[in-house]
């Protein structure tokens, strides 16, 4: 039977032949800017709501400060980057840290089943970085050009406004990279107890660069000293029902206390290059960089020390954007990251307007001194790097006025680069049920059933059609969880199993049972309420 349906198009009328992938040069390649099909769906995606966040609209905010250890992993740090923030010991960096949920709205409750961002701004000596990234370790997707299909998926029914369940697993049973996210997500982990207690991660791969040009690739994380603590499906229900902003209070009320939380800062590292002798591509935010193998490597401390004076100016107007980043700290061809550097930036000049930056809560640390030719745009209310050149809003000039270029570092990094632009679904990435598999199994027996219980009320909502793939990708991450989702749900396990891969993706590969690598995630109990 033919398929009816209308044709996916641009808006400028153009059919749309792969909604699947940037364009990037090779398989592992970075994107380009002509990327016009993701430019156009992502920009319009990023003002899609006036003025809450798109995501990460409830949220919660404190000032404090890093201390770098000067070394990562008892190496000194230098050998690694020559980013003065991670190598410079002594120094209190300033940094404003913003907690949320992903999905809701700017009052929804804070027990919600969600991942929670975790987005950290360090004002150092050169400048800002902004490390925005989130509490769970992987993503559902892990190329951005999928991004707004993801959340209008996971977002209300335009007709219903409702968050439908059916919703959602329609889009995670196409998407079987999903799978790994979603065995985090609808387990205990999916809930937080609070912010204080809870892992943060850059979840995307970036670069480090040393003074000789030499780029490592890495992954960021934050280790809670507190300890982590998640709730089950019951616990938050029973908080939802006297306070759905609880985990605001608790981190306010701790560090009003003087119980200042405070996180060890950490660090995965790899040599750069394809690592083609990996099962996995350290490229994919889908999966992780198991740590037997890529140790976490502490690096320095955060500590939260003070809450915001006022909540609008430096909670909701503050600003983050990944491609934020300081001298010895790089982008990797991570194709999530590559998306979100422009998405985010982009989102906050709509959101807050073209001179955020102008914000304290946004601008570098006092004693950075900003100077560029930008000039005006809505609510400008300073021009930086005026003097007595303030005539001259352009470089170079031949007359040795106005701004200058920095120095150049005496070796910089180079990244080869080779390829033929198309759009591509690696190969490498074939294998999405392995570490879900390695996922179901770590957990305690009570974490499992709490991961059960949830999937069964879903799936018990969602058609047959869904309901069959679904228990297909759970069977090949784990003959014992497809089974006890399928049993609960009163789904055919026989009937799922007999279903056929998904159109254009090759058949799952063999599980590799012998892998029995941990993520690194912290041993937690459960919250005693």
């Amino acid at each position: 039977m033919s398929d009816q349906r209308p044709i996916l198009t641009t808006r400028q009328g153009h059919p749309v032949r792969d909604n699947q992938s940037l364009r990037t040069v090779g398989e592992r390649g970075p994107a380009t800017l002509e990327n016009y099909q993701f430019i156009e769906k992502i920009t319009h995606f990023d003002r899609e709501r006036i003025p809450e966040r798109v995501v990460h609209a409830r949220g919660a905010g404190a000032h404090g400060y890093f201390e770098a250890y000067g070394t990562i992993g008892g190496e000194p740090a230098s050998k690694y980057t020559r980013a003065r923030v991670l190598n410079e010991t002594g120094v209190k960096t300033p940094m404003f840290v913003r907690f949320s949920t992903v999905a809701g709205a700017k009052e929804s409750p804070e027990t919600a089943r969600d991942p929670r961002g975790f987005a950290v701004k360090f004002k150092t000596v050169d400048g800002n970085w902004d490390l925005v990234g989130n509490n769970l370790k992987v993503f559902f997707i892990r190329d951005a050009i999928k991004f707004p299909d993801m959340i209008h998926a996971f977002k209300p029914d335009p007709v219903t406004n409702r968050q439908e369940a059916w919703r959602f697993f329609d889009f995670v049973a196409a998407h079987p990279e999903s799978i790994h996210m979603v065995t985090h997500l609808k387990s205990p982990w999916g809930i937080p107890a609070n912010y204080r207690e809870m892992e943060g991660s850059g979840v995307n791969t970036y670069k480090l660069v040393n003074d000789q040009g030499v780029a490592h690739l890495c992954k960021f994380h934050f280790i809670p000293k507190q300890g982590v603590r998640n709730l089950t499906s019951a616990q938050a229900a029973e908080i939802q029902g006297r306070d759905v902003g609880h985990a605001t209070k608790d981190l306010y009320d701790n560090i009003a206390a003087g119980n200042f939380p405070e996180w060890e800062f950490a660090v995965q590292i790899m040599p750069d290059g394809p690592n083609e002798h990996l099962s996995f591509d350290p490229l994919d935010d889908t999966k992780l960089w198991p740590v037997d193998q890529f140790p976490l490597l502490p690096c320095g401390r955060m500590v939260l020390d003070r809450v915001p004076d006022n909540f609008f100016a430096d909670v909701e107007q503050s600003a983050f954007g990944t491609g934020v980043l300081v001298d010895g700290i790089d982008f990797s061809d991570d194709k999530m990251l590559q998306g979100r550097t422009l998405s985010y930036s982009d989102t906050q000049r709509y959101r807050v307007g073209p001179n955020y930056l102008q914000l304290p809560i946004n601008a570098p640390a006092p004693g950075v001194k900003t100077s560029t030719n930008q000039r005006d745009g809505q609510m400008t209310f300073y021009v930086d790097g005026v003097g007595e050149n303030k005539h001259i809003n352009y470089e170079p000039s031949t007359i040795g006025q106005g701004l200058r270029e920095a120095p150049k570092p005496a070796k910089e990094y180079h990244q080869p680069v080779e390829g033929k632009l198309g759009r591509y679904q690696t190969s490498r990435t074939e294998d999405d049920y392995t570490q879900a598999g390695v996922r179901y199994r770590s957990f305690e027996e009570w974490e499992r059933e709490d991961l059960i219980a949830n999937l069964v009320a879903d799936m018990k909502e969602c058609p047959e059609a869904i309901q069959l793939r679904m228990v297909w990708h759970f069977w090949h991450a784990d003959e014992d969880y497809g089974r006890r989702v399928a049993e609960g749900a009163g789904i055919d396990l026989e009937k799922a199993k007999a279903l056929p891969p998904l159109p254009g993706r090759a058949a799952p590969h063999k599980r590799l049972a012998a892998e029995t690598y941990t993520d690194g995630t912290q041993a937690h109990k459960v919250a005693a309420e």
